[in-house]
């Protein structure tokens, strides 16, 4: 239990906000951990960082987007044609880049607010050379309402969910 006081007492300290922004950057380019994990113990150690992490959490969560974006566009020429030679045909790439051009906006407001790994989608937007402007805005708008989501239902049920992670600290990091 002293992993989590320990955890629970950095959060309430501005350095965190921080470490939410980095974190978060990292899941939106290769981590596989939801933002929504580094973003609790700030607000339940403190209500009054609620506003502070969403906004780390949503500049983090834009600017990773923008990176897996590039790495996207970037491996196109490299990784991206010896993937459609091998596992597909252009004629196939070409119809998925038309679907993804007219849903695309779908498939990222469907990405940007559930669980689906949002790193895959901003790839394979730079991949499908989806537009970039409109990519980091329905991102940012969808991804920034995520947080602040979750921020107010922390805030608002700051104490029950201040009890529960002390008393299921290590079963909530091992889920």
């Amino acid at each position: 239990m002293k992993l989590g006081e320990f955890m629970l007492n950095k959060a309430d300290t501005n350095m965190y906000s921080w470490f939410v922004f980095l974190m978060t950057v990292c899941e939106s380019v290769f981590l596989f951990i939801p933002p929504e994990v580094f973003m609790t113990p700030p607000i339940i150690a403190n209500k009054k960082r609620a506003v502070q992490t969403v906004l780390a959490a949503a500049l983090g969560s834009i600017v990773g987007g923008a990176i897996a974006y590039m790495i996207g566009l970037w491996l196109f020429d490299t990784v991206g044609v010896w993937l459609i030679q091998t596992f597909a045909t252009m004629e196939k790439f070409d119809l998925a880049q038309q679907m993804f051009v007219q849903y695309g906006v779908f498939i990222i407001v469907l990405t940007a607010v559930t669980p689906i790994p949002y790193k895959l989608m901003a790839m394979c937007a730079g991949f499908m050379g989806f537009p970039a402007f409109l990519f980091l805005g329905v991102s940012a708008i969808f991804r920034t309402g995520r947080f602040a989501i979750v921020g107010a239902l922390l805030w608002k049920f700051q104490e029950k969910a201040n009890l529960i992670v002390k008393k299921y600290f290590w079963q909530l990091t091992s889920a």
